[in-house]
């Protein structure tokens, strides 16, 4: 764990710089995006043996609705219900997101109109790795269909033997998933980008990755529309002395069991609470599976900091522009009104973090690595295209005129100048 006492603002950089493992990750993803436009089916192929060391083929990358049912049959009913609970939870929170197209009436039977358009189809990236994120399906997949997505393809990495693991397939049979197809990495975005024999192109790509994925989809973006690059997960706990110090240790715990990138931060205005904090880190740690994680990620991946003071703390907090942000304090809500860059923000002592990554109906797909500055959560709008229609009548277009043609005339653009003045007989 490391530690700091009113750090510079460079400290705060060096910790939560993510470095990754790959000197030519851009080199390498490149090529891979190159290889599979050109060469399809045989690319995809060749990459999932490579890394993945699972044999795929066109009769096998593509899962049936037949086997996503079975395994929605075949899985615990306890966690269908579940799922089936959180389900409902994220449909009302993004359906609250939609909002009624517009129309201003601008005078003379004259009107300007806004519509939402849904996108025509979507893929989404599942990641494979150590745990299968069947959560990520619903909070990625049910944002798209609340904003009325025609089709959704997923794409995952397959297990050695090519298979899916079933709580996904699961998942997106209850989600009411199209497609889904067993390729993961830069060759599954590159495949959604650029389509192949057996995969389509899609008009957006959405959804969590490791860092070859994450690079691919800041290469395709252009090409197709993505809904974010997102980096290694990271909570930020902001704690005063009434926090509880085994509730904030394994939430700082539960971010970074992901991996070993990722980051667990707390700042605290008193020293003797974050010192009880570290014991009880320790503690807990003591008491879960993934140690071949967490032990490495304790000593790079946790910062403890002491603040002088609650202004301080927030000042950190909205530099840092964490993906999850816990406040933790006896006042918590004096404290949210100030936080300005967060991709969510969990509210109290009860209220940890895992409720945002599986229930409560926000996307738990958000901006890491600061990007909370600028860009927000998985949402319907990351679906939607907003269309402006514009309906000039004879006499409002000849009341527009005279300003129309100054600015034409200010630009030098005489062809916009006299497609104004050739309707208008000037």
């Amino acid at each position: 764990m490391k530690r700091f006492f009113n750090p510079a603002l460079s400290d705060i950089d060096a910790f939560t710089a993510n470095e990754t493992e790959c000197t030519n990750l851009e080199k390498t993803v490149t090529e891979i995006l190159q290889n599979v436009r050109t060469h399809g089916d045989k690319a995809v192929f060749e990459y999932t043996k490579k890394f993945d060391n699972a044999h795929v083929s066109a009769k096998s990358i593509k899962i049936t609705r037949e086997k996503m049912q079975n395994a929605l049959e075949s899985t615990d009913e306890s966690l269908i219900k579940s799922l089936e609970h959180a389900k409902s939870n994220i449909i009302q929170y993004h359906e609250c997101q939609i909002r009624p197209d517009w129309e201003i009436d601008t005078g003379d039977e004259s009107f300007i109109e806004e519509r939402s358009i849904p996108i025509n189809s979507a893929g989404i990236y599942i990641p494979g790795g150590t745990a299968p994120l069947l959560s990520s399906v619903l909070m990625t997949v049910l944002p798209a269909k609340v904003a009325g997505v025609s089709t959704i393809h997923v794409v995952t990495p397959p297990q050695k033997d090519g298979s899916i693991h079933n709580g996904i397939l699961a998942a997106c049979a209850l989600c009411g998933v199209d497609n889904i197809y067993t390729v993961g990495g830069a060759q599954a975005i590159a495949a959604l980008a650029f389509g192949t024999e057996s995969i389509p192109k899609v008009d957006v790509i959405a959804g969590p990755g490791n860092a070859y994925v994450t690079e691919a989809k800041r290469q395709v973006y252009g090409r197709v529309s993505v809904d974010m690059i997102a980096g290694p997960s990271e909570v930020l706990v902001l704690a005063d002395d009434s926090a509880n110090p085994e509730y904030v240790a394994i939430d700082l715990l539960s971010q970074i069991e992901h991996g070993k990138d990722s980051k667990g931060i707390c700042i605290s205005t008193s020293k003797i609470f974050l010192e009880k904090l570290e014991n009880a880190i320790r503690d807990q740690l003591k008491t879960l599976s993934r140690q071949n994680i967490l032990e490495v990620s304790l000593d790079k991946g946790i910062a403890l900091i002491c603040v002088d003071s609650v202004d301080r703390m927030i000042e950190l907090a909205n530099y840092i522009g964490p993906e999850h942000l816990e406040i933790m304090t006896e006042k918590p809500r004096r404290i949210i009104d100030s936080v300005k860059n967060a991709g969510v923000i969990f509210v109290g002592q009860w209220t940890p973090e895992a409720v945002g990554d599986y229930f409560a109906g926000p996307s738990h797909v958000l901006p890491t690595g600061g990007k909370a500055h600028s860009f927000y959560g998985l949402s319907v709008y990351h679906f939607l295209k907003k269309v402006s229609i514009i309906t000039y009548t004879e006499q409002k277009l000849r009341k527009s005129a005279g300003h129309i043609t100054t600015i034409a005339q200010a630009e030098g653009l005489d062809a916009h100048l006299k497609s104004v003045t050739i309707r208008c007989g000037q």
